[in-house]
């Protein structure tokens, strides 16, 4: 009920591209300032475990390392992903976006993922300009030894997930 998830074979990698699409009652600035990397998303986020800014190039422009939990009882591993992260004005409303990097040791106990190309694109909707617009494009390869159905459960309940997780952060 809280948003709407699809699929399609990525263009970059064996894998899939993810479309999360959701209305969320608020404003772009403050739904943002909740997604992109600071204080914000380690409050809300259940997926995410640790998140630490490595190196800060502007304002909106860092590379971020973080981790995630195990998920589907733990058949999928916790991941640690490092990630080029820019956030933006874009028309109407902003856009955060992202790639993995290699960059640094991987910590024990974790899997290294990899972000292909993705973002958070998050415009206001122009009948209730107190409601926007939330798409994610997520093309997430988290490597291991996987059975895809597994990683298409866990895509799809953890950006359903991250809606309704990040709706209830909003309220407080």
């Amino acid at each position: 009920k809280d948003a709407t998830v699809w699929r399609k074979p990525s263009e970059e990698f064996s894998g899939y591209l993810y479309k999360a699409q959701g209305v969320v009652e608020d404003v772009t600035n403050r739904i943002v300032d909740h997604i992109r990397p600071g204080p914000y998303r380690l409050d809300w986020d259940s997926l995410m475990t640790t998140m630490d800014i490595m190196e800060t190039f502007e304002e909106n422009c860092c590379v971020m390392r973080y981790t995630t939990a195990g998920q589907l009882w733990n058949i999928i591993a916790p991941r640690e992903f490092v990630d080029f992260s820019y956030t933006t004005n874009y028309e109407d409303g902003l856009l955060t976006c992202g790639i993995s990097l290699d960059y640094g040791e991987v910590r024990p106990n974790f899997v290294r993922g990899f972000n292909h190309p993705c973002g958070w694109f998050c415009v206001p909707l122009k009948d209730y300009p107190s409601h926007s617009l939330l798409t994610g494009y997520i093309q997430t390869e988290l490597r291991g030894m996987l059975p895809q159905s597994a990683v298409d459960t866990a895509m799809s309940s953890t950006l359903a997930n991250f809606y309704s997780d990040l709706k209830k952060a909003l309220k407080t």
